[in-house]
């Protein structure tokens, strides 16, 4: 079988028996932007301006990124030989605004993108370092906002993480690519019942589709349920108890594994919690985000329990290669 060769800035070389591009680009020491090498995070996008594009490297972009010639490089493995260029011209240059704790674990960061930067809140963007560094995060602020807010998990060993609590200042430059991710509101169902379910950082999409539904006046009951190891692992209490008492509608539920000082709080794993609350969500719409394996263990329990399949949206967190949480 022919080892095809890819065309990068001028410079040719043969990828290896089952390499992907990306893993090629590296190997060679060029250095692209990449993070879960699974191709979910997006941020490996390249473009072909020469060469057939495996249609599974285009599977999971956006229809307009497809006509252009853009591809996914950490799941391209061609059938021909391509040339290529990166997607610089798809970033967007952002500033650091704002940096602050919201627990002992999580940090927000909000950036001002430096030019129109279009989402949907409770999608995903790349945050790209200067040296290149990147890594994928939800966003959780609002459109209306002029901010793009992040909630930012410390991670031990975490390049991207370790710098933005303890190096990153307010005033220093990023680039943002994006966004990505289906698990936002679509409004176009007032009276259908939406359940919201996530541990630890997967908050923050979950916060942004709540307050993205009650703006659109979604009339229907809105539950958030957000787990924990311990009672420090919660986040944004105050504001989630507060949208609780303004919206009749909306009812929010922690909960944690491990029972601490709080009676009020609800002891056990998250899917329990939800499904001790609510054991029959038939025909709801559920939104559910976190670490692969409870995202798994949701989308499964909420599909027995009467959610179709196609009103279940999912992103998981994957841990970077190189996470969407580091």
């Amino acid at each position: 079988m022919k080892n095809h060769t890819v065309c990068y800035l001028g410079n040719n070389f043969s990828l290896q028996a089952g390499e992907s591009v990306l893993e090629g680009l590296l190997r060679q020491g060029i250095d692209i932007p990449h993070s879960c090498r699974s191709g979910v995070c997006q941020s490996c996008l390249m473009r072909a301006s020469n060469g057939n594009i495996p249609e599974r490297a285009q599977r999971a972009i956006k229809e307009t990124l497809k006509r252009q010639g853009y591809f996914l490089s950490c799941v391209c493995y061609p059938e021909s030989d391509l040339e290529i260029v990166s997607s610089e011209e798809l970033r967007t240059r952002a500033e650091i605004a704002e940096l602050y704790r919201l627990s002992n674990t999580v940090l927000l960061v909000r950036l001002l993108p430096q030019t129109t930067f279009d989402y949907f809140p409770g999608q995903f963007l790349s945050l790209i370092r200067e040296d290149g560094l990147t890594r994928s995060y939800s966003i959780a602020s609002q459109t209306s906002e002029p901010f793009l807010e992040l909630h930012i998990r410390k991670i031990a060993n975490g390049e991207m993480s370790s710098w933005l609590f303890e190096q990153a200042r307010v005033g220093d430059k990023v680039y943002i690519q994006g966004p990505a991710g289906s698990c936002f509101y679509l409004p176009g169902r007032p009276q259908q019942p939406l359940v919201l379910a996530g541990t630890g950082t997967g908050l923050a999409p979950l916060y942004a589709i709540a307050r993205d539904a009650l703006s659109q006046k979604h009339k229907a009951d809105i539950w958030l349920f957000h787990g924990a190891v311990t009672q420090d692992g919660l986040y944004l209490v105050e504001e989630l108890e507060s949208l609780s008492r303004d919206y009749a509608n909306f009812n929010y539920y922690p909960s944690v594994l491990e029972a601490g000082a709080d009676a009020d709080l609800q002891v056990g794993s998250i899917d329990q919690v939800l499904l001790a609350t609510l054991p029959k969500p038939i025909g709801w719409r559920a939104f559910v985000c976190g670490s692969p394996d409870i995202v798994d263990i949701l989308k499964k329990k909420l599909f027995i329990a009467g959610v179709s399949m196609k009103d279940i949206y999912a992103d998981a967190f994957l841990p970077s290669q190189n996470n969407r949480s580091s």
